[in-house]
């Protein structure tokens, strides 16, 4: 079960990468995902959180590793402390993972998962209509280009 699981950067089918930190891999050229990393950027004061793009080498090879499509990314992932997240549960530690108030994030875990997870697969699929698709994946500024692995 994801979450339960660790992933290893020894692995060979996942190409290494520096996972201090937690990091939240996105579908880059979908404007709600990354209206959630733009939010993040402006929320997350102790700078903490780290991006990658789904798209990316290491996003792409992340999902594959956990069973999902690498060309149609339904799902956000959510890597802490050794551990992937995903759907409801990756997206609700992710948002209280920015401190108080977003803290309180955490009574939403009390909702049945798999009512919670409806509601982020309903969104998940309409994604592109309610915001819309770039062409091009999200690109940081100068400032936040630290805080992004590619």
């Amino acid at each position: 079960m994801l979450g339960k699981e660790r992933y290893s950067l020894r692995e060979k089918a996942i190409p290494s990468f520096s996972d201090e930190g937690p990091i939240f891999v996105f579908d880059g050229q979908c404007v709600f995902c990354s209206g959630w990393v733009k939010f993040a950027l402006k929320h997350d004061k102790s700078g903490k959180y780290r991006f990658m793009t789904a798209q990316s080498k290491v996003g792409s090879a992340l999902y594959r590793h956990y069973g999902f499509d690498d060309r149609d990314f339904k799902t956000n992932l959510f890597l802490q402390d050794g551990r992937a997240y995903h759907r409801a549960e990756g997206t609700i530690r992710f948002v209280a993972g920015l401190g108080f108030p977003w803290t309180m994030c955490h009574v939403l875990r009390l909702m049945p998962r798999k009512w919670a997870d409806g509601i982020y697969e309903f969104v998940a699929r309409n994604r592109y209509r309610f915001a819309g698709r770039t062409t091009t994946c999200f690109v940081p500024n100068p400032d936040e280009r630290d805080r992004f692995i590619l």
